[in-house]
């Protein structure tokens, strides 16, 4: 469970430890979805007037391409987070890494800022292992798997480079 009553934090802590599911509905259609359930564990309190302030971890892990040969990859995904909620007439509702709770709120949801840490904290570039050759540039064969066959095309922009190398 990642919703929590707003009345009750007021008044004292709660230890978080639930799941974001992979199909729940606060994901888009083009974002990295998580492979399974994120686990979202920490604690959430007030942190002053109408504040609060959640400090843990999640932990999940995401499908994607390796960017060298586009072999199907999971890569883990572990951070910490530190979010602060304000309700919405705050003064520091403006400050973008402050999560707004709408005026008549009762429950605070976590679920918005979880997926979005997610995202932040999505590995862009992700490789199926460290000495992946990739793919060759001009059929597209698997390297990984062996030379490709066709013929080595020079790019004579680099041929003075070249010749420097060798006479020195």
């Amino acid at each position: 469970m990642l919703s929590f009553d707003l009345t009750a934090l007021e008044s004292h802590a709660v230890i978080v430890d639930g799941c974001l599911d992979a199909r729940d509905g606060v994901w888009g259609d083009t974002e990295p979805k998580p492979s399974g359930d994120i686990r979202v564990t920490g604690r959430l309190s007030s942190a002053g007037a109408s504040r609060f302030y959640f400090s843990g971890r999640m932990e999940g892990s995401v499908s994607t391409d390796c960017r060298r040969c586009l072999t199907p990859v999971t890569a883990s995904v572990a951070e910490d987070v530190h979010l602060l909620f304000v309700r919405a007439g705050d003064r520091e509702m403006d400050d973008p890494d402050v999560y707004v709770i709408e005026g008549r709120a009762r429950e605070l949801d976590l679920r918005p800022a979880i997926r979005e840490e997610w995202l932040l904290a999505v590995p862009a570039l992700v490789v199926c292992r460290d000495d992946c050759k990739g793919l060759c540039p001009h059929c597209g064969a698997d390297l990984n798997a062996g030379p490709c066959g066709c013929e080595s095309v020079r790019d004579e922009r680099w041929d003075a480079l070249r010749k420097a190398r060798t006479t020195s």
